[in-house]
């Protein structure tokens, strides 16, 4: 994967896309609850492609893992701002942005760690890092009661007892449903 950086408007924007699902699944799992009828995920993530687009000169890196951080923290700002603003708080709370940014990482790298790893080498982090954008697209993809099982069984990694608790359904039901998006997962990642 070339680590030169579009300089265009419309290679920016395509560059930027295909962020769009990583993004998402983070965004998704960090917006307190108290919010979710006030904005979405896709509100943060939309708000933080525009600002990287906006702010595309103060990017700095070349290396892929870069690029995710600089994101990642776009993001965390933005979930931060939409926090604030619908909490009626106006002083910014630079130690939730921290906190927001950590939690993020920890969710991005477990999000990686499902995948196989073997290598530390430039050219594998690369691969990987595209296969984490890959992965993060597939399970966005899924229904949502699939993507809820892969994400707290492999991400959150809770136990099938407490799944079925959190999902309202009885154990045997999640450990059927964790079969079947499984199976739904690797059927979407074979024709990616």
């Amino acid at each position: 994967m070339s680590t030169d950086l579009p300089g265009d408007g419309s290679d920016r924007t395509e560059w930027l896309i295909r962020y769009q699902p990583w993004l998402h699944y983070l965004a998704r799992r960090e917006i307190d609850s108290r919010f979710l009828g006030k904005y979405s995920a896709s509100d943060a993530v939309q708000q933080t492609l525009l600002e990287a687009w906006k702010n595309w000169d103060q990017f700095r890196g070349t290396e892929e893992t870069q690029r995710l951080a600089w994101l990642r923290k776009i993001l965390a700002h933005q979930l931060a701002y939409l926090a604030r603003h619908f909490a009626g708080t106006k002083k910014r709370d630079v130690k939730r942005e921290v906190s927001i940014e950590q939690s993020m990482t920890t969710s991005s790298d477990r999000l990686a760690a499902i995948l196989p790893a073997n290598d530390s080498s430039p050219s594998f982090v690369a691969q990987r890092n595209e296969q984490t954008l890959e992965l993060a697209a597939i399970l966005q993809q899924l229904p949502d009661d699939y993507r809820q099982v892969i994400e707290l069984r492999h991400l959150d990694q809770l136990s099938h007892p407490e799944i079925a608790k959190q999902m309202g359904r009885s154990e045997a039901a999640v450990r059927m449903l964790w079969v079947r998006a499984l199976a739904k997962l690797r059927q979407a990642a074979g024709e990616a």
